[in-house]
């Protein structure tokens, strides 16, 4: 903890977080949930492997209302055994693509577990012990069920499309439309499942799951910008989610660009990779501003605020190249605690957004398109502050 203070020493914004994070009280959801998980041994269980798998998502899984935390819980689970088996490179071929394209079944199946992941597969443990996420998956509501096996089919088959393409070999994306579509069938998928568990649940309008458009760049706009960060970790692990088509303008060979004499067309290709995120800015706002419940707010906007502050860092930045760069803990908690209604989302996204804009350099050959992205995103969030003065005017937002 010493370390994480002393990064944010300069920072009194950073440090104020820090205490108030630390010392704050458990909210009320999180005290009865607490409480509720003691009694209930095989739930404590599977918010166990939550925990174990994703700490920052779990955080905020937990502070969601009742019905709506438990399918949450069990869906990212779900998705986090089906996503184990597809990173898993050891796993036959045949098998694997068996497994993918069966997995939304497999939660049906009482007892089943899987002990052939690779020894040094992290979240191995998960599907060892996946018995106790079935056991749990049905109990949930009939509704929330079907939503997690609807998802669940469509990435395991679209995982299984990809293990299968003619790309196979070494893992990569050639095309945009690839990397799209990559990104949709590991992350805009995940958008569709949370808008129809929001609905499902009663806490959200219906509608919200209607736009699928929106419910897609949502999970884009975080996908995206974490295979930016990931470079470094997918370049040495053998694999390659940058399309071909922008990376390919800049070098030869995708580990090029690690190279100390290639820093200059390093950097141009890491600005075209942020340019192509920006552009689902909007979108994601427009998302955000939908939301009526307070903690399916919170629960959306903070992942989106940590995504902009991480897309302001990796912006020019040719640490990428050689390291997975983070934004310092005291930012995240800063970013959490101010996550808490529209206005503050904006102004953290207008925030990270000028970032870039000053860390745009005119010798980058995308300085141009960048401007020009960063002028959008900037009049998006001064039209939606327009309107969402107009709107409250008329209808006040419904904060349950």
């Amino acid at each position: 903890m010493l370390s994480v203070f002393l990064a944010s020493i300069t920072r009194p914004s950073e440090i104020k977080a820090l205490l108030d994070y630390k010392f704050s009280p458990k909210s009320q959801n999180k005290q009865s949930h607490q409480k509720a998980l003691e009694a209930d041994p095989s739930k404590k269980l599977c918010y166990y492997y939550l925990n174990k798998t994703s700490r920052s998502f779990a955080a905020v899984i937990q502070e969601l209302d009742d019905d709506l935390r438990d399918a949450i819980c069990l869906f990212y689970l779900v998705l986090r055994g089906l996503d184990t088996i597809e990173d898993d490179m050891s796993l036959d071929l045949e098998q694997k693509v068996k497994l993918l394209r069966s997995f939304d079944t497999i939660i049906y199946q009482k007892g089943w577990t899987f002990n052939d992941n690779g020894p040094n597969e992290k979240d191995r443990d998960l599907l060892v012990h996946f018995d106790v996420v079935i056991d749990e998956f049905l109990r949930l509501k009939p509704g929330f069920q079907k939503v997690i096996a609807e998802i669940t089919r469509l990435m395991g088959n679209g995982m299984a499309d990809y293990a299968t393409g003619e790309h196979r070999e070494n893992t990569s994306v050639a095309t945009i439309k690839d990397f799209d579509l990559y990104c949709h069938y590991v992350a805009g998928l995940v958008g569709y499942g949370l808008s129809d568990l929001f609905a499902a649940s009663g806490l959200e309008d219906p509608s919200i799951a209607d736009d699928k458009t929106l419910s897609n760049c949502m999970g884009m706009f975080l996908q995206k910008t974490n295979i930016i960060r990931d470079y470094r970790e997918d370049l040495d692990d053998g694999r390659q989610f940058w399309p071909k088509e922008i990376w390919g303008n800049y070098a030869e060979n995708f580990g090029d660009l690690i190279r100390s004499d290639h820093l200059e067309k390093s950097r141009a290709c890491l600005s075209a990779m942020v340019l192509n995120v920006l552009e689902l800015v909007p979108d994601v706002l427009t998302y955000l501003s939908k939301i009526q419940n307070q903690s399916v707010f919170n629960f959306c906007a903070i992942p989106q605020v940590m995504a902009i502050s991480t897309l302001a860092l990796v912006f020019n930045n040719l640490d990428v190249y050689q390291r997975n760069v983070k934004i310092r803990k005291g930012e995240a908690v800063k970013l959490i605690l101010a996550s808490t209604d529209m206005d503050n989302v904006i102004a953290i996204f207008r925030e990270y957004i000028q970032v870039i804009s000053q860390k745009n350099e005119t010798t980058d050959p995308n300085f141009l398109k960048i401007s020009m992205a960063v002028g959008k995103d900037f009049l998006g969030a001064g039209a939606y502050r327009l309107n969402n003065g107009l709107l409250r005017m008329l209808s006040p937002v419904r904060r349950l």
